[in-house]
């Protein structure tokens, strides 16, 4: 049985079945290119005598440096191959699924461990200062102020703000309608600065911005009247971190990280938070309990006289 027939089968499920999106569709196929071209090196084509040895093989082959014509190729990170496994793993499931293999090879296969790394937020001041830091009253400032007042409001991600739509923002600016990875909806409730800013950019500077191009449905505009990019958010962030001099410390996922912690710090319930931010598993959100349970035993620290 070739491998190659069943590896786009396996990408046409993921296609018509799960409907991922073109960006996790183009990692997957990335991902099973890399797969089969070892095993074809192994002298294995057929997806009936894959062995779970050989997956972990292939696992090991990903973690060394390989010396070969061309320039030696470096090790993947722990991280990366545990993403190249789990879309190996997702394939032998799916085949053993359509009862095209007897067992599933890869089951037997585990992923790397992974370091738990803590997400990066600022201080409560620090993004006081970081939205403080756009001002003025032309048509890019209040853009600008209502995007990242939006980010900070809502922890979408970036790619959930620029992909927002007018009519997203609903009761008059109360709550918004995200559309996360997998296309998965969420409302979310907007605090009543982002409510301010959004409603300001809306009267004030959208109407500009929209005449400059095409009619587009797109919330937030780029000077020439298109859907912002996360390029172009990207670069409003960079802005006015550089202004509230805070550029070395933030990135358009530094909202979403302090969005979550400072909820948390406040005593929001972890649940709550898992699905204002729209993970699917609360183990995610937890690794923000990590990050104020850390500010607390540094404050701890600092301020009882027998704890040093």
């Amino acid at each position: 049985m070739a491998l190659e027939p069943q590896v786009h089968d396996y990408l046409r499920h993921l296609t018509i079945e799960r409907g991922l999106s073109t960006n996790t569709l183009a990692a997957y196929s990335r991902d099973l290119k890399r797969y089969t071209e070892w095993l074809e090196s192994q002298g294995v084509s057929d997806a009936r005598v894959i062995t779970a040895a050989q997956i972990g093989q292939f696992a090991g082959s990903l973690r060394t440096v390989d010396i070969g014509d061309d320039a030696p190729s470096e090790p993947l990170a722990a991280s990366s191959v545990a993403r190249i496994l789990s879309s190996v793993r997702g394939l032998h499931r799916h085949l053993a699924d359509e009862g095209a293999v007897d067992s599933d090879p890869a089951r037997e296969v585990k992923p790397p461990k992974l370091a738990s790394r803590l997400p990066k937020a600022i201080t409560i001041d620090q993004m006081n200062t970081l939205l403080g830091a756009v001002t003025g009253d032309d048509v890019l400032a209040l853009r600008d102020r209502a995007l990242l007042e939006m980010l900070y409001a809502t922890g979408a991600r970036v790619s959930e703000a620029v992909g927002l739509n007018v009519d997203d923002v609903m009761d008059d600016n109360e709550i918004v309608r995200l559309v996360g990875k997998g296309s998965k909806q969420r409302v979310v409730p907007v605090g009543s600065y982002a409510r301010e800013a959004v409603d300001a950019y809306l009267v004030r500077a959208r109407p500009a911005l929209s005449a400059r191009g095409r009619a587009t449905p797109g919330l937030f505009l780029g000077q020439r009247g298109q859907r912002l990019s996360r390029q172009g958010a990207w670069l409003v962030i960079q802005s006015a971190a550089r202004r509230a001099g805070l550029e070395a410390h933030v990135s358009p996922h530094t909202f979403r990280h302090s969005f979550a912690t400072h909820l948390l710090q406040g005593g929001a319930d972890v649940r709550v938070v898992q699905d204002l931010l729209g993970h699917s598993s609360v183990a995610t959100t937890q690794l923000y309990t990590l990050v104020t349970a850390d500010t607390l035993r540094d404050m701890y620290v600092t301020a009882h006289p027998r704890a040093r």
